[in-house]
């Protein structure tokens, strides 16, 4: 039986999410970073179950970008969500990874 990798997890951006990080003032971009390591240090990136996400700072909260897909694309609130990473997460045995497919602040 061959055990999963755990964190931390690879992250990825796609192109365009990884633009819109760039374009981002200095401060946001700190903002961007601080929640992106959240994400790979967490042991399950989807926070399932309940009260999972409260070792998120307070600043921070995740949920799922539908209810009927808990295994789908999920969204990483961050500075009491003015900002936002949406993520899909891939568990395969020998390379997990976060792909970060949108990256905002306002």
């Amino acid at each position: 039986m061959t055990d999963f990798m755990g964190p931390p997890w690879q992250a990825d951006w796609t192109k365009e999410a990884e633009g819109n990080r760039t374009a981002l003032p200095v401060e946001a971009r700190a903002l961007v970073d601080a929640a992106r390591a959240e994400l790979v240090i967490a042991a399950d990136p989807y926070f399932r179950g309940i009260d999972t996400d409260r070792d998120l700072p307070a600043a921070m909260s995740v949920e799922p970008v539908q209810s009927t897909r808990p295994g789908g694309q999920h969204v990483l609130y961050f500075d009491h969500g003015r900002g936002w990473l949406r993520y899909q997460f891939t568990r395969r045995t020998t390379d997990p990874q976060i792909v970060i497919t949108e990256c905002f602040w306002q």
